[in-house]
């Protein structure tokens, strides 16, 4: 009877273990596709942070780039006030220039006045030479009414012959200036037409440098442009997968906490680790010491539910008790020659800086304080002050 009652008892173990492994399974396959996404987010956020490195890389090229331009712009600005000083000068040689045309246009129609002038009483004196016997000595002395007329019609005839010379000398004189004043007339235009031409190639260098800062400074806008645009691409991307794997590890914690069960708030029994610490508090294992994100995560997390008693690793004595900026509620105790074990996140902290704590004795209790995802315990191993690997020592 009492075998047949054994068969029977083993009977229904048999057919309710199916059933108890159909209860875990939602669990299990909750929790490994969750940590897949897990992963699959971080590798994500290292693959974005790769890209960010390359963008840098890219950005400093267009930073060179545009320092560059900056130059190419500087250059081209202090030609162009070159240019325009130039062509300042050019213009007031030229005024100078046509100033002095003016001048000597108006002094040549003058002297063209008079050696026509001259010309005139030339031709007319030449006709009443021409006209008139010219008297020579003897019919001067012959035809005189004595020595007193004699000196006259002398005098006369030599005043007429100085007024002739000096109608001549005019002439010559007027005509002489007048192609000496031609001359530099044009002189002064081929000079003109020079400054003139000069002018002209000073405008077009300006106007092809005005031309040159307007295509540089769109090239540098839109550098700039780019530059910006790639930041805020590749600053949104990241911080969206942040966001998403913050909640991801939050509903990761909660499924933790779900898994380690409500009914040990104690912290269960000590957990002899195969160093010289005791492990703080029994619980999922969720994130390992070492750099994320570009930053240093100092210790190890381990997810349990609110309120989970924190057991000392070692014994020691209390450095720290107390708010610590990100770390929340935070405990340090000193466990002599250098190292410290630390405590983040409680929700409530059990002892006081001082008091000397022996191993296994509960020190306060989890929670959720500070830059924290979940509900979990942050342990961390410093030796003088600086973090280790917490997993060499439990």
């Amino acid at each position: 009877m009492a075998r047949r009652m054994s068969r029977l008892r083993l009977l229904a173990l048999v057919a309710a273990l199916p059933f108890a492994l159909w209860l875990f399974v939602p669990v299990l396959s909750d929790g490994a596709p969750l940590q897949s996404r897990i992963e699959e987010k971080r590798a994500q956020i290292e693959e974005k942070k790769d890209r960010e490195r390359v963008l840098t890389t890219t950005i400093e090229g267009y930073s060179d780039r545009i320092d560059t331009l900056q130059g190419d712009i500087t250059s081209l600005q202090d030609r162009q006030v070159r240019i325009e000083t130039d062509l300042s000068a050019k213009r007031a040689e030229l005024d100078r220039i046509q100033e002095e045309l003016r001048q000597e246009r108006i002094r040549l129609v003058r002297l063209r006045a008079r050696l026509a002038e001259s010309r005139t009483i030339l031709s007319q004196r030449l006709v009443e030479l021409y006209k008139a016997d010219k008297p020579d000595a003897v019919t001067v002395i012959l035809e005189s009414d004595g020595f007193a007329d004699l000196l006259e019609r002398t005098e006369f005839m030599q005043r007429v012959s100085e007024q002739d010379k000096r109608i001549i000398d005019r002439v010559r004189a007027a005509k002489q200036e007048a192609v000496a004043v031609e001359q530099r007339l044009d002189t002064l235009e081929q000079r003109q037409r020079e400054v003139t031409a000069i002018v002209e190639r000073r405008h077009q260098e300006v106007v092809e440098v005005k031309d040159g800062l307007i295509e540089r400074r769109q090239q540098f806008a839109d550098v700039r442009a780019t530059k910006s645009n790639a930041l805020v691409s590749v600053r949104t991307d990241r911080h969206s997968l942040e966001d998403h794997l913050a909640s991801l590890e939050r509903e990761q914690a909660k499924i933790a906490a779900r898994l380690a069960g409500s009914g040990t708030s104690s912290g269960g029994p000590i957990r002899q680790g195969s160093g010289r610490f005791i492990w703080p508090v029994n619980g999922t294992f969720t994130s390992p010491f070492g750099t994320r994100w570009g930053r240093l995560h100092a210790g190890i997390d381990i997810a349990v539910p609110n309120g989970t008693a924190l057991r000392a690793a070692d014994a020691g004595t209390v450095a720290i008790a107390g708010w610590t900026g990100g770390y929340g509620n935070y405990t340090c105790i000193n466990h002599g020659s250098g190292i410290s074990t630390c405590y983040g996140h409680q929700s409530s902290i059990g002892v006081s800086v001082g008091s000397n704590v022996d191993q296994g004795q509960v020190i306060g209790y989890s929670g959720n304080t500070g830059n924290s995802t979940g509900p979990h315990l942050h342990f961390e191993v410093r030796i003088n002050g600086s973090p280790v690997d917490p997993m060499g020592y439990l």
